[in-house]
C-alpha cells in the first residue's frame, strides 16, 4: 500500500510538472541525461589518443573479414565516421533537382541534416500550407496558376570579398526561371523572384564577390517578355539574356527595382561565374548553339542535339558588369515586360560585351581563386581551355578581334586570350580548385574526376609541371558537377571533394527502375596521385545538379528565434503576435479573430466556435524557448499545416465553408503528452450560427 501511495504521489508530481512545463525541458532537450552522457563520452574519445590493444586488432580483423572489407575500406570508414554528439567539419548545400528543394549534408559523415523547402510545398516544414498569408508561396504563381514544383540547379552562398560568409543561400529554378533567397539564420526561404523575360533558364545562381548581384543566365533562346514568334523568325525575334538581380544585404532581399538584364544573341547561354580579385568587375557566361539551330526533327530537320553541335567553337561571353551597372543607372536601358534591359546594340556601343571562341559545346566556366584564369570545359572536347584575364583585358584594349558575330559583338582572337589547353579525357564539364595549386574537373563520359596542375602563381604550390594532368579517380557513374571544400572562393580549403554522379546502377540495392543519384566523397587532402573515394551516398529525392561546401563554423544559425512572437518573413518581433493572457476568440460581423498560444502540452484556446461562412484569421505563437521544442498546428479539412519553431508567430486566414467539428492538433511529437495537445474547431451550420459576440 505504501509503495502504491508513493507511486501515485510520484505520478501526480510528474503529471503536475508536465502540465506546468517544468519537466518537459529536460525530457525534450539535448541537456537530458542520456544525451549529455553520450556527448561527454564522445568528447573523451576525441581527446584521448587511440592505441589499439591486440584483442581490438583481432576484433577489427574479424569484422573486416566477415564483411569482406579491405584496409582501404577501414581507412575510408575511419575518415568519414562521425561519432554521436560530434559535428561535421563542413556543410554541403546541394540542389534538389526535381524536388524543388535544397539539401544540407554534413561532410565528411555524408549525413543528411536538413531539406530546405524552396519551390515545392513541403508538409513537415509547413511550407505552402498557410495560403495567401505566406508571401513567399504567393510568388510561385505564374499568370494566376500555381507552379508548385521547381527544378533547382545551382546554389550560391553569399560572399564577402570572394569568400563565403555563411549569411545567405541563393538557388535557381530552371523550370520556371525563378531565384530564391534563403536566410541561413533559420534556414528558411524568404523570397522568390520570377524572371519577367523568360519562362525557363539554367545559369542561376552565381554571385559577385561581395554579393552585390546574383547572376541569372538564360538557357534557351526565346522571345523576351514571354512573347511569341515562329521558329522561322528565330534569328530575328529570339534573344538570350542574363539578369543581374540586385541584392540588398541589410534587408536580406533582392531589390527588383534596382535589378536589370542584358540582352544577348539567341545562343543558348549556360553557366556563369563572377570574376574575383584580378578579374573583379567581370563575369563570364558560356554558350552553345552558336549555329542558331531551330530543330524540327518531326519535319525532317536535323534534331537539336545534332544541329547545336556542328561548330568546333562556341562563344564565351565576357561581360563588364560594373560598367553595365553604370549604363543601367544612366538610364540607357529599354523596358521589356516592365523590366529594364540593356539592349544588345547598347552593350556593343558601350563596350560591355565581348566574345572569345571556346571549344565545343561548353558547359562549365570557372574562375581560379586568384581571379587570373577562367577555365572552360567543352563537353565534346577532351581538353579544358584556360583563358587569362590579363590577356583578355589586353586584347580588348588593343582590339585584337578575329571578327564579329552576326549581331555585331566583337570576337576576341582565340590565341590572344588563351593561356593553355589541358587534355584530361572525355566529356569534361565542371572545374573546382583546392589550396595546393590543383584543379579538379568532372569527366562525364570517362566517369572520373581529373586532378590537374595549375600554372601561374599556383605552380609554386605543387611539384608537377603546370597545366598537366596529374591523375584521374574513377567514380560511379557519369559525373556531372563536383564541389570541393570552399572550392570556388578566393581561399579554397582542399581536403574533400564531392562527385555528383548521375547514375548509380549497381552501387545500391535496386529500388525499381527509378534509381537514386550517387554522391561520392573523394579524399583530396594528399598531393600527387593519391585521391581515393571514401563514401557513397544515395540521393533518392531528385537529380541534384550542383552544390557548395562551406566550413561549418561560418554558419551562425539561431537555435531558437530571438524573441517569442517572431515573424519569420520579416525577421522581427511581430506586434500582432498574441501574448500570454490574450488568448481567445473575438467576432466582428462574419470576421473571426483567434488568438492562440502553443506550449507544451496544450493549445489555448482548445475550443473555437465559428459560423459557416465566417472569415477566420488564426494567429498562433509557439511560446517556447527551449531548443528543438517544435510544435505543429494542423486543421486537415482546411489544408492548414504549420510548423512552429520555438518563438515563431504564424497567421493563417481561411473561410469556414465546411460545417462540422474538426480536431486540430500538434503534428510534432513535442512531449510526453503530445497526443493530448489538441483542440476542436466547431463550424456551426447556418441553421445554428454563433451569435455576434466575443466569447
Amino acid at each position: 500500500m505504501k509503495t502504491t501511495e508513493r507511486t501515485n504521489r510520484g505520478r501526480k508530481a510528474l503529471l503536475a510538472m508536465i502540465v506546468s512545463g517544468t519537466a518537459l525541458g529536460w525530457f525534450a532537450s539535448p541537456a537530458g541525461a542520456q544525451q549529455e552522457g553520450r556527448r561527454r563520452r564522445g568528447a573523451a574519445q576525441e581527446a584521448k589518443a587511440v592505441e589499439l590493444a591486440p584483442d581490438q586488432v583481432a576484433q577489427l580483423t574479424k569484422i573486416a573479414n566477415e564483411r569482406r572489407l579491405n584496409v582501404d575500406d577501414l581507412l575510408a570508414a575511419a575518415k568519414t565516421y562521425t561519432p554521436s554528439g560530434r559535428h561535421d567539419e563542413y556543410v554541403l548545400f546541394s540542389s534538389g533537382g526535381q524536388s524543388g528543394q535544397v539539401f544540407a549534408i554534413g561532410v565528411p559523415s555524408m549525413r543528411l541534416l536538413r531539406s530546405i523547402a524552396v519551390f515545392t510545398p513541403e508538409s513537415w516544414q509547413g511550407y505552402g500550407f498557410a495560403g495567401k498569408d505566406d508571401p513567399v508561396i504567393e510568388r510561385l504563381k505564374f499568370k494566376g496558376t500555381l507552379n508548385a514544383w521547381g527544378d533547382t540547379h545551382h546554389p550560391a552562398l553569399s560572399e564577402t570579398k570572394g569568400d563565403y560568409d555563411g549569411q545567405y543561400l541563393f538557388i535557381g529554378d530552371k523550370a520556371n526561371a525563378r531565384v530564391a533567397v534563403i536566410d541561413l539564420r533559420d534556414w528558411e526561404t524568404k523570397q522568390i523572384v520570377k524572371n519577367p523575360l523568360t519562362i525557363s533558364d539554367h545559369g542561376a545562381s552565381f554571385v559577385t564577390p561581395d554579393t552585390d548581384y546574383i547572376i541569372e543566365g538564360g538557357q534557351y533562346g526565346t522571345v523576351l517578355g514571354y512573347g511569341y514568334a515562329p521558329p522561322e523568325d528565330y534569328q530575328k525575334s529570339y534573344r538570350g539574356m542574363v539578369t543581374m538581380w540586385k541584392f540588398d544585404r541589410e534587408k536580406g532581399r533582392i531589390d527588383e527595382t534596382k535589378s536589370f538584364a542584358l540582352e544577348l544573341p539567341p545562343y543558348w547561354q549556360d553557366l556563369a561565374d563572377a570574376g574575383k580579385l584580378a578579374s573583379d568587375g567581370y563575369f563570364f557566361v558560356n554558350s552553345f548553339n552558336t549555329e542558331l539551330a531551330t530543330g524540327g526533327i518531326e519535319k525532317g530537320n536535323p534534331p537539336f542535339e545534332a544541329g547545336v553541335s556542328k561548330r568546333d567553337m562556341d562563344y564565351l561571353h565576357i561581360v563588364d558588369w560594373k560598367k553595365a551597372e553604370q549604363v543601367f543607372k544612366s538610364g540607357k536601358a529599354k523596358t521589356i515586360n516592365g523590366f529594364p534591359v540593356i539592349g544588345l546594340d547598347t552593350s556593343i556601343a558601350e563596350g560591355l560585351l565581348y566574345f572569345a571562341p571556346e571549344p565545343k559545346s561548353p558547359h562549365g566556366v570557372d574562375v581560379t581563386p586568384d581571379g587570373k584564369f577562367m577555365v572552360v570545359a567543352g563537353k565534346l572536347d577532351p581538353h579544358v581551355t584556360v583563358y587569362s584575364i590579363d590577356k583578355v583585358k589586353k586584347a580588348i584594349a588593343e582590339k585584337k578581334y578575329s571578327g564579329k558575330d552576326a549581331y555585331g559583338v566583337p570576337i576576341l582572337d582565340f590565341d590572344a586570350v588563351m593561356e593553355a589547353q589541358v587534355e584530361l579525357g572525355l566529356g569534361p564539364l565542371h572545374t573546382q580548385f583546392d589550396n595546393k595549386g590543383y584543379a579538379y574537373t568532372s569527366l562525364f563520359l570517362d566517369s572520373a574526376v581529373a586532378r590537374w596542375s595549375l600554372g601561374g602563381d599556383f605552380a609554386k604550390l605543387h611539384s608537377e609541371q603546370p597545366w598537366k594532368l596529374v591523375t584521374k579517380t574513377p567514380v560511379q557513374y557519369n559525373i556531372g558537377h563536383l564541389s570541393a571544400a570552399e572550392g570556388d572562393t578566393v581561399s579554397p580549403d582542399g581536403n574533400y571533394l564531392i562527385a555528383m554522379n548521375k547514375w548509380s546502377v549497381d552501387r545500391f540495392l535496386c529500388t525499381g527502375p527509378l534509381l537514386p543519384q550517387n554522391f561520392q566523397l573523394v579524399d583530396i587532402a594528399a598531393p600527387g596521385t593519391t585521391m581515393p573515394v571514401l563514401y557513397d551516398m544515395p540521393v533518392g529525392v531528385g537529380e541534384p545538379h550542383y552544390c557548395q561546401m562551406i566550413k561549418a563554423d561560418k554558419l551562425k544559425s539561431w537555435p531558437v528565434y530571438p524573441e517569442v512572437g517572431w515573424n519569420t518573413h520579416t525577421q522581427s518581433l511581430d506586434p500582432r503576435a498574441p501574448k500570454k493572457g490574450e488568448e481567445g476568440v473575438t467576432r466582428d460581423g462574419n470576421k473571426v479573430l483567434v488568438k492562440s498560444i502553443a506550449i507544451r502540452s496544450h493549445f489555448t484556446p482548445e475550443h473555437v466556435e465559428v459560423n459557416e461562412g465566417d472569415i477566420v484569421t488564426w494567429r498562433i505563437v509557439a511560446a517556447e524557448t527551449t531548443q528543438d521544442a517544435t510544435h505543429g498546428f494542423c486543421i486537415g479539412a482546411y489544408n492548414i499545416n504549420l510548423s512552429l519553431e520555438p518563438g515563431e508567430f504564424e497567421e493563417v486566414t481561411f473561410v469556414a465553408d465546411k460545417p462540422g467539428t474538426y480536431p486540430f492538433y500538434c503534428t510534432e511529437f513535442c512531449s510526453a503528452l503530445h497526443l493530448e495537445m489538441m483542440g476542436y474547431l466547431h463550424v456551426k451550420p447556418k441553421s445554428g450560427s454563433v451569435s455576434d459576440a466575443a466569447h
